[in-house]
């Protein structure tokens, strides 16, 4: 219902400025336009938008579980260890596979967790320069070979493995944005064929 009124906050406002355009003297239509407009795309939209798949429920920290399984590959203070290598928000875990010579075992072993939850693999730019040039091509290369393409996320100096949950969800949020795209501009054209006869 917030949705549908928000996009008939923005739809009664085009038809405002429509109608000033056309018809400048109707000053009630305007305030119509611009007050019952909301309300009845809530009324309408709601429902509609309602209709989309909702978010996958989110699952608990999964923190403790893969710190359990990556435990056998710490290699001491100061190198790799679960406890400084291994984080999580509650939502996504965060490897960093600098400071470890198992990198990618440590990738292997972690991998099977991105069916439940978004795992981020922290790799650095890759650059000549930077601590391990070699880490960021390596890591990328192994995932590449594993995950599919939609499911792999890159920023700068990170590779994220969404899971499948998450990618329908946010496919299915992108199909019912189109729709709405394509139904706003249909909208405003009748109404401004409206207003011109």
């Amino acid at each position: 219902m917030q949705a549908g009124g928000f996009i008939g906050l923005f739809l009664g406002f085009s038809l405002a400025v429509v109608s000033a355009l056309t018809q400048p003297d109707e000053l009630k239509q305007l305030v119509e336009f611009m007050c019952i407009t909301p309300l009845l795309c809530a009324a309408v939209l709601g429902p509609f938008l309602g209709w989309r798949r909702a978010p996958p429920p989110p699952p608990s920290d999964p923190l403790e579980a893969v710190r359990a399984v990556l435990e056998p590959f710490n290699e001491g203070q100061g190198k790799w260890r679960v406890l400084s290598h291994v984080r999580s928000d509650g939502r996504t875990v965060r490897i960093d596979l600098h400071n470890s010579t198992q990198a990618l075992a440590i990738l292997a072993s972690s991998l099977p967790f991105a069916e439940e939850v978004p795992v981020k693999y922290i790799v650095g730019r890759g650059e000549r320069g930077s601590r391990e040039p070699l880490l960021r091509p390596t890591v990328l290369a192994h995932i590449e070979q594993r995950v599919d393409l939609h499911r792999r996320r890159r920023t700068a100096s990170t590779v994220e493995v969404l899971p499948p949950s998450i990618i329908e969800h946010m496919e299915a949020t992108h199909r019912m944005h189109r729709r709405l795209f394509y139904l706003l501009p249909i909208i405003l054209f009748f109404a401004w064929l409206e207003l011109r006869s």
